[in-house]
């Protein structure tokens, strides 16, 4: 009998060593070049690949990942979705050590969930470059099942610093790339004239679903993939990974419906759809069969149709995915006028506040569905609120704290708040051990926000009641005011912010800070550490534009960030007659809009007049001849986008100037205009060749007729 126990203590203990083992893993950073659309390009590799390996574990694993930078710059590696030590979570500055060049750094964390998962860094732009994988934590003791990653992911040939410097300079040459930019004459020739007016006269851009033109989408690396081992009768899970840094994809399957069985690596009840919409960052494990010994598409569309990747099933012959048309632009930009006020705010006046994707308001923009003569029947698009627990998620008792949080932001400039304020601007928000966390979101913009909370699930409350789904990812839809909460059951600080790379970077985020923690090893001086944080929304963009034209050259340089500009602009004549002037202007923008920038600055200029002086509206001697100033004044953004401008100078003359420089008469045909009181006027026209070089056309009324190049960075 002693012997029998013995054996079957020795059993156990064995079987518990191998079931709790630790999995190590070594991930090597490094720089290499791909040529995804056909020019060879600069990208980050992990281990040599894009993406980097995916990194199994079991439930019960000890995760021991070592990861080498071999970059001359410093990384980090976030590993999204996971429940582990605040030390672990992978944020530089904010509870990891950033990884420098020539560095090693050991994470190391139990694993104490199951689903699907993955990881990238959380450094500056690297995302977008390549650094990226995916990670799946199976369940212990599960039966073996048929099932592929499919990981998601764009990819820019333009360096993602600039894809952000063009952002924020409020470039239009991503649209021009994706065929979105819904110019007067398009609006015209297809019935939306008073459409685009009412647009303009509301201060808003065109209508638009993604902020960045991609070459390429990608399934595990590649346009196309394939899994040709599958026969008819298999079912197979396809673990799905929105890798992007910018884009949401639509989901489809060529051999029938798609049964969605977890969300962010959380299980739901089995639910049964034609086709979804994941946002950036979110995860869903879904489970296709495989009709007939052919080969069937997987397809992801990107949210804006400019392309697609695939992930073909089986073998045989090609079962294509229903390919989704072209957007209907000026069918949303119609929408957008409706759901916005003259102040830049939202209409919630009729009752149309949203919730959880039950109603999405961009279905005007689907041909597939707004089509009469369509044949596709009723296609059923999965919702937040078809999501439901298969057990309950009720937060434990205790006290409740709210939040409510106003996402903001502003195109034009590209800043992207809550409660218009960026990381920077604001504290971290103490939060203590034992209490619950409510966060009431409402999307006052115009764009979709996929809000990631790092370190917790929370729940997402839909109409389930104690069954609400778990989440890590909440993709908000405009005019939407959706609830989540969360047990506080950690320390430290963590992160949440929008988890389109592009938005976080511009200030979209908070910090929860858990108070009394114990001191984080990895964050030996937190205040330092929160200020290196806080640069990533201060960072400066710089944008220039010279004029080379036949009677001189014009031009300005800006260099901005999230309040604050400082800008010069010029004039240079051929001669005495046409003369030379610059204003330099510093300022700060303010209000949620940013509609209005208060300047201070100086004002040089010289051209020979002759006897004849000038006066200006106001009976004032305008001096021409030289005249070399300091003024302060402001700028105000107007309906038509028309930019008003009223400065005095230091020798008491007021000026009032309206000016407009990017009225899109066609695709590539820009006109512009400047008046003011000083009796100065322009007007012209550019054509845009490529994102760095147009000609242009102008009449100044103080050098006359011009044309040439313009050159733009």
């Amino acid at each position: 009998m002693k012997q029998l126990f013995a054996l079957l203590l020795l059993l156990f203990t064995t079987h518990t060593v191998l079931a709790q083992k630790t999995i190590r893993y070594d991930l090597y950073v490094g720089d290499t070049m791909v040529h995804y659309s056909g020019k060879m390009k600069h990208a980050l590799a992990i281990n040599g690949t894009i993406p980097g390996p995916t990194l199994h574990f079991t439930e019960g694993d000890t995760a021991e990942i070592y990861v080498h930078n071999t970059l001359h710059e410093e990384t980090s590696i976030h590993w999204h979705g996971l429940i582990l030590p605040n030390q672990e979570d992978g944020v530089p500055y904010l509870t990891t050590q950033p990884i420098k060049a020539g560095q090693t750094h050991k994470f190391r964390f139990p694993v104490v969930q199951h689903g699907t998962y993955w990881y990238h860094s959380h450094t500056m732009f690297q995302e977008q470059s390549g650094m990226y994988g995916s990670i799946v934590f199976h369940k212990r003791d599960a039966a073996p099942q048929k099932e592929e990653v499919v990981l998601l992911s764009d990819w820019t040939d333009i360096h993602p610093h600039q894809v952000n410097r063009m952002l924020h300079n409020a470039s239009d040459w991503f649209a021009i790339k994706k065929g979105s930019t819904q110019s007067y004459a398009e609006a015209i020739k297809k019935g939306y004239f008073g459409t685009k007016v009412t647009n303009e006269w509301k201060r808003m851009n065109a209508m638009d679903v993604s902020d960045v033109y991609y070459e390429r989408f990608l399934t595990n690396g590649q346009p196309q993939a394939a899994a040709p081992t599958y026969k008819a009768g298999d079912k197979v899970r396809l673990r799905v990974i929105n890798g992007s840094s910018s884009t949401y994809f639509w989901l489809s399957y060529g051999g029938g419906k798609l049964t969605v069985v977890a969300n962010d690596g959380a299980d739901v009840e089995p639910v049964e759809v034609d086709r979804l919409l994941v946002g950036v960052s979110e995860t869903y494990d879904v489970i296709v069969t495989i009709p007939d010994n052919k080969s069937y598409e997987f397809l992801a569309t990107a949210e804006d149709r400019t392309n697609s990747t695939s992930l073909w099933l089986g073998t045989g012959d090609k079962v294509a995915a229903r390919h989704l048309p072209k957007l209907k632009y000026f069918e949303g930009m119609k929408m957008m006028n409706d759901m916005m006020r003259m102040d830049g705010n939202l209409d919630t006046s009729g009752g149309m506040m949203m919730t959880n994707q039950t109603m999405d308001m961009n279905t005007v923009m689907y041909p597939e569905i707004t089509n009469p003569d369509s044949t596709t029947g009723d296609i059923v698009t999965l919702n937040y609120g078809m999501l439901k627990a298969p057990e309950k998620t009720t937060l434990p008792a205790g006290p409740t704290r709210e939040f409510k949080f106003e996402l903001t932001g502003n195109m034009n400039r590209y800043v992207w708040t809550i409660n218009n304020k960026t990381v920077s601007e604001t504290d971290k928000i103490l939060i203590k051990k034992g209490e619950n966390v409510r966060i009431v979101l409402y999307n006052n913009t115009m764009m979709r926000h996929p809000m990631h909370l790092h370190g917790h699930f929370f729940r997402v409350l839909n109409g389930q009641g104690e069954y609400s789904p778990l989440k890590t990812v909440l993709d908000i839809m405009p005019m939407e005011v959706d609830t989540i909460e969360f047990a506080a059951t950690e320390s430290g600080d963590w992160f949440f912010h929008c988890h389109i790379l592009y938005h976080m970077m511009s200030g979209m985020g908070r910090v929860f800070s858990y108070e009394d923690s114990p001191p984080n090893p990895q964050v030996p001086d937190p205040a330092k550490a929160y200020r290196m944080l806080k640069r990533d929304d201060r960072m400066l963009h710089l944008m220039a534009q010279v004029g080379l034209e036949s009677n001189g050259s014009d031009g300005e340089i800006m260099l901005a960030n999230t309040r604050y500009r400082l800008s010069a602009e010029w004039r240079l004549g051929l001669n005495d007659r046409h003369g030379y002037e610059n204003e330099t202007h510093f300022g700060r923008y303010f209000g949620k809009n940013q509609w209005l920038l208060g300047y201070v600055g100086w004002d040089v200029r010289y051209r020979k007049m002759g006897d004849d002086d000038e006066k200006n509206l106001f009976g004032q001697r305008n001096t021409k001849d030289f005249r070399q100033v300091l003024h302060l004044g402001v700028q105000y953004t107007l309906p038509m986008l028309i930019l008003a401008d009223a400065s005095l100078d230091t020798d008491g003359r007021l000026r009032i100037q309206l000016m407009r420089d990017d009225v899109p008469v066609t695709k590539r045909l820009r006109f512009n205009f400047m008046v003011n009181t000083d009796k100065e006027y322009m007007a012209g026209f550019r054509y845009i060749f490529t994102r760095n070089f147009s000609l242009s056309t102008h009449y100044d009324s103080d050098m006359g007729i011009g044309a040439g190049i313009t050159l733009s960075y």
